[in-house]
């Protein structure tokens, strides 16, 4: 009998490991391709696309590393989703260390009996002191996590 969580554990090492080997291939081969994406990045609504993802790749040098903490994946027959908090490293191409924690959820759906991701949702908080800052620089805090 198949294991669903640990077919979509697998599937989120996968997305992991090609964001650290800078595949945009098999980054979005992770998605489905209606897949509703919400990134940190501009629009607030996009879809998975291999050029955009080519494109933004490009923006970094080196490896891209995605680590997940406080994982909760939940999963039903033909449908699943997960929430985590993110952690992103990497040096940018014109040398920017970037190092930054996000929220995540994930909504994954079983098509074709393999599981892809439908929607991703990734968010960071803002401050509310009236400055809309990304607060870019928070990590989690062990006590809440």
């Amino acid at each position: 009998m198949r294991n669903d969580h640990n077919e979509i554990t697998i599937l989120c090492q996968r997305l992991g490991k090609a964001h650290y080997e800078k595949d945009a291939d098999a980054i979005v081969g992770c998605y489905a391709p209606d897949a509703v994406i919400y990134s940190l990045a501009p629009p607030l609504k996009d879809k998975i696309d291999l050029v955009g993802t080519r494109e933004w790749l490009k923006t970094w040098d080196g490896p891209i590393l995605v680590d997940a903490e406080d994982v909760n994946l939940v999963v039903g027959e033909d449908t699943a989703w997960s929430t985590a908090l993110n952690r992103m490293r990497g040096t940018k191409t014109d040398g920017t260390r970037e190092d930054i924690w996000f929220r995540t959820t994930m909504c994954f759906r079983k098509l074709d009996g393999d599981w892809r991701i439908v929607h991703d949702h990734s968010s960071t908080p803002f401050y509310m002191d009236g400055s809309v800052r990304a607060a870019v620089d928070l990590e989690p805090d062990s006590s809440t996590a």
